[in-house]
């Protein structure tokens, strides 16, 4: 009988899972999701309004408000602040295999191994959303999407990260206020 090796086969599905990091989305409102109506886009604090990197976050919160009735033509009934931060983890690569008691051998396969030793960046990107009304400046809805992913991998790349916090933050709108779910 011919020995199975399972070993190349849990790296390679480790492989694949670990390309789509989830995302973190955590919201709150008042009463009921706020009615479909007019939208102006703004910068958060600590953002540029003309810079590259706002119109890629706020053209994906506009396409996601737009799927859901808000457009941008109009008087604006909500001023919605679209703010994206970035921070940077490095992981020291750990051997995936330890040797316990009684000479017991375990294998822990962990997202964040490097190979060779090197250590390896991870990007953290959170998504910022607040919804006020342009009439007497009240928070009516707000929330926040986080998601970490390899620096070299397409989901840190801001088009893309954009994108997916984007659908996540707004999938099932409004949301359970204060809760905070795992969204794929």
């Amino acid at each position: 009988m011919r020995p199975v090796h399972f070993l190349p086969l849990l790296l390679a599905l480790t492989g694949c899972a670990a390309s789509i990091p989830p995302v973190q989305v955590t919201r709150f409102h008042i009463a009921g999701a706020p009615a479909s109506a007019p939208v102006v886009l703004e910068a958060g604090e600590g953002m540029a309004g003309d810079s590259l990197e706002f119109r890629t976050y706020a053209a994906a919160v506009q396409r996601e408000l737009a799927r859901l009735g808000f457009g941008t033509q109009g008087q604006p009934v909500y001023r919605v602040m679209v703010q994206q931060t970035q921070s940077q983890r490095v992981a020291t690569p750990q051997s995936p295999v330890s040797i316990g008691l009684g000479g017991a051998v375990e294998l822990g396969l962990r997202p964040d191994l490097g190979i060779g030793g090197a250590n390896r960046i991870w990007i953290h990107t959170r998504l910022a959303v607040q919804m006020k009304r342009v009439a007497d400046g009240a928070v009516v809805w707000e929330g926040r999407a986080e998601t970490e992913a390899p620096q070299n991998a397409p989901a840190s790349q801001p088009g893309l990260a954009a994108d997916k916090l984007a659908r996540a933050l707004f999938q099932g709108f409004p949301g359970e206020s204060g809760s905070t779910i795992k969204a794929p």
